[in-house]
């Protein structure tokens, strides 16, 4: 019995964990002026190529390839640091704040960096890149301290008994 009540405190957890993360990323992209220009410019990019193919009387696809990609690295980049961390710690009965907080934050950070496989040296880019990569950091480390604050707090207590 305690093993369903913790896999329902543990969804209930990751189901408001993720939601958070996202909040937090989008806000930091908005509220950061080097992030604001390029997600500016992105739009941007992508609303012209929608409108140029629409304008050529083609169907667009180059949109739902768009959405398409952003809702699979959405959700690696959302979904998947906080489950690996909750299942992890769930199964070690791990309770550290450091290690859902950091944990999750650390492991959404470097999946990008691990998802291209290498560093690029440069001056302006690997600024630009380091800001992204504490942006991501930040998103994933409240999506952790979510999931620590409904669950992960009492992930190896034993139960009460009345």
């Amino acid at each position: 019995m305690r093993i369903l009540g913790r896999l329902l405190l543990g969804s209930l957890a990751l189901l408001l964990a993720i939601p958070s993360g996202g909040a937090i990323l989008l806000m930091a992209l908005v509220l950061d002026p080097v992030a604001s220009v390029w997600l500016t410019k992105g739009a941007l990019a992508g609303l012209d190529a929608g409108l140029s193919d629409l304008a050529a009387g083609l169907p667009p696809d180059s949109f739902a390839w768009v959405l398409a990609g952003l809702a699979k690295a959405s959700f690696v980049l959302l979904a998947v640091p906080p489950a690996l961390v909750a299942l992890v710690g769930e199964t070690l009965r791990w309770r550290g704040l450091l290690w859902y907080g950091a944990g999750c934050g650390l492991i959404t950070a470097a999946l990008p960096w691990l998802a291209r496989g290498a560093v690029h040296p440069g001056g302006t880019a690997l600024a630009a890149e380091a800001r992204v990569t504490a942006i991501l950091f930040l998103a994933g480390a409240g999506a952790g301290l979510v999931y620590w604050l409904i669950a992960g707090r009492s992930a190896g207590r034993p139960p009460t008994r009345a």
